[in-house]
């Protein structure tokens, strides 16, 4: 085995170590931290489900097929193949979504095939926007639509540099 491999239990056992010096319960004092997750879980858990819930109905109603069809030839013009539309609309949204529909576009064209490498590039740059925007803003009222609008605009910006570096090579 490499060093690598005892790295996480010699971090726990210098915890322990540590604690025991400095007189700390640790059972109790991981005890009261976990209560507090717990707290924080149940005041997050309506916007994650309200997040998940409505991206799934995108999916499901055909907005998402409706929304790619429509923005194809804009994706084309910017360099992005339209058959990976789906992907760059769901992503934002969905990543278990957005990898299904990855899943699909490689079986379809071939891992090999310039449309997988795309569609590879665009899935790992981008990010699950309104699957954050839930987290990191719970309950906020304002100050949320320029985070949210710079971050989707990463999304289209990275989906476009990384279809050209993906001609490129």
């Amino acid at each position: 085995m490499n060093a690598a491999a005892y790295l996480l239990p010699a971090v726990c056992v210098a915890i322990v170590l540590i604690a025991a010096i400095r007189r700390v319960r640790v059972y109790d004092s991981f005890a009261k931290g976990a209560a507090g997750a717990l707290e924080l879980v149940r005041s997050l858990f309506p916007y994650i489900a309200a997040i998940l819930i409505l991206s799934e109905l995108f999916e499901a109603s055909g907005l998402s097929s409706a929304f790619a069809q429509a923005l194809a030839p804009l994706f084309s013009a910017l360099g992005i193949p339209s058959e990976i539309a789906p992907l760059v609309l769901v992503k934002p949204f969905s990543g278990s979504g957005s990898l299904a529909v990855l899943s699909e576009i490689c079986a379809k064209f071939g891992a090999d095939s310039y449309v997988a490498r795309c569609a590879c590039v665009v899935y790992a740059s981008g990010e699950t926007v309104f699957y954050l925007s839930a987290l990191y803003f719970a309950g906020q009222k304002q100050g949320v639509a320029l985070p949210l609008a710079l971050a989707t605009a990463a999304n289209l910006c990275a989906a476009i540099l990384g279809c050209l570096f993906c001609r490129i090579v």
